[in-house]
């Protein structure tokens, strides 16, 4: 009979059985399982060795923690490296491109027919134009204002016969147009200067006014007079041939007194010459020291009252002007090197320091009144600004395009002779004594403290020379500062 197995025994069966398998004495699966188990034992020696190794990165032994402790400390301090370079100083500020002349144009003209209130007719440019010798820049009851070169202003209109240096400059003027003043002495407004103001308001396209008030009347009558003369001594001279010879003194002195009727005549009539013709009013002209020149503004428009200034306009040489604060003119002086550069343009130019104020210059309050007037671009300062004011002159004339911009002015206020030790500004220390030095950071990190004479001072360096023994030289680090989060900071 053969005996059941209990059933508290099957698990040592089933166990019993896969040992069996296990060792290659049970079913064929046995093979497969025994492979699968060699390998999870396998994987599992890689994993752990893997483990051993990032462990022995994290975990450190005691030496080799006591080691690490006993390195250098990370530097607590920042240093800057002794140069040997030129060092300039400059003093940057913001300057105006000026004209050497500004006019305010406000044109003292009759009023139009009939009385009428003189009123803008026309106004052919406009703000930022650059303006020609001769160019008309606006027009009043049909009237031309111009402009031409000069450096009187006008004061007086210019009628034939007048002498003086204006009209010496209206001649120059006329000339330089191309409008010969003739044989006309230098200074006198003779017969070739009349042709020339004709030839030139009629190259405009206007009519001169004459120059008497008369419509030429007193003109008239004198060559009038000067006929019925020439006729008296003709008729007188006719009579004289019928007398017979021997005729008495009466009869001579009656031609005679007509030859002096006819000369009285004459004169009457060149004075009248003389003094008729074309005028320059003094309301039709602006005489600017430069060309090209430049229309600074034009407030008004065509159909408003003539009433204080129509415009303003600028000439001469181009300059540049600006307002040193109290703590910039203690660096600044006559002759200084200065680069003018323009944003805007990309211009450069070089320039010297033509003037510089000694006293503060009050800023315009923006106020001004009617009339006529001229300024040398120097009265006031810009409306918020005040300061001292400082002149500059470029060595050669200015490019046009510059008249009225802002520019940037590079005035170099000093400079070393050649190349000098240069340690950062910051780098330096001043004792209780007054006496300036810099601190040597070693390459054992010991420290050096080294008295030290300052020069020119620029771009955020200074130059230094050691006092007395002690060395500082090219390529030593000093200290400028302390790192953020320093022991005891």
């Amino acid at each position: 009979m053969t005996a059941q197995p209990d059933a508290g025994d099957e698990p040592v069966v089933k166990a019993t059985q896969e040992v069996a398998e296990t060792a290659g004495a049970g079913p064929a699966g046995g093979l497969a399982r025994k492979r699968r188990w060699i390998a999870a034992v396998a994987g599992g020696a890689v994993l752990l060795a893997g483990g051993a190794v990032l462990a022995s990165t994290v975990i450190k032994s005691p030496s080799q923690a006591a080691a690490e402790e006993a390195s250098p400390p990370e530097r607590s301090v920042l240093t800057s490296t002794v140069e040997h370079r030129m060092l300039t100083s400059s003093v940057i500020v913001r300057g105006q491109v000026v004209a050497g002349q500004s006019v305010d144009v406000a044109p003292q003209v009759a009023g139009g027919e009939d009385g009428a209130a003189p009123v803008v007719t026309k106004v052919p440019v406009k703000q930022g134009d650059r303006l020609k010798a001769g160019q008309v820049l606006l027009e009043v009851s049909g009237r031309p204002v111009f402009a031409l070169p000069g450096r009187i202003p006008v004061y007086r209109d210019l009628k034939p016969g007048a002498e003086g240096d204006d009209v010496k400059q209206l001649q120059e003027a006329l000339r330089a147009l191309g409008h010969s003043t003739g044989g006309d002495a230098v200074g006198t407004f003779g017969a070739g200067t009349k042709d020339a103001l004709n030839a030139f308001y009629a190259a405009i396209g206007y009519d001169p006014l004459p120059a008497t008030d008369d419509n030429g009347k007193g003109l008239k009558s004198a060559e009038r007079a000067v006929t019925a003369a020439e006729r008296a001594l003709e008729e007188a001279k006719a009579a004289e041939a019928k007398e017979a010879e021997g005729k008495d003194a009466a009869g001579k002195g009656s031609a005679q007194a007509v030859q002096d009727d006819l000369d009285e005549a004459r004169d009457e009539l060149a004075a009248a010459q003389a003094t008729s013709g074309p005028r320059l009013p003094a309301g039709e002209v602006v005489f600017l020291q430069g060309f090209p020149a430049r229309v600074d503004a034009v407030p008004e428009q065509v159909g408003s009252p003539v009433d204080g200034t129509m415009l303003t306009v600028s000439g001469g040489k181009l300059a540049v002007q600006a307002y040193l604060q109290e703590h910039q003119k203690g660096l600044v002086r006559k002759g200084q090197r200065v680069q003018i550069y323009s944003e805007l343009t990309g211009i450069e130019a070089q320039a010297k320091v033509g003037s510089l104020a000694d006293s503060l210059t009050a800023p315009d309050s923006g106020s001004g009144g009617g009339g006529e007037g001229e300024s040398d671009g120097g009265a006031s300062a810009p409306p918020g600004q005040n300061g001292y004011l400082l002149r500059v002159d470029p060595d050669k004339a200015l490019d046009a395009r510059l008249a009225g911009q802002d520019v940037r002015l590079t005035i170099e206020a000093a400079r070393t002779g050649g190349k000098a030790l240069v340690v950062p500004i910051t780098a330096l220390t001043a004792g209780a004594d007054g006496r300036a030095t810099v601190t040597v950071l070693q390459s054992d990190d010991e420290r050096r403290r080294v008295e030290v004479r300052t020069g020119t001072a620029g771009d955020g360096f200074v130059a230094v020379e050691p006092v007395g023994a002690a060395r500082l030289a090219k390529g030593e680090q000093v200290i400028v500062g302390v790192k953020k989060g320093a022991a005891g900071q």
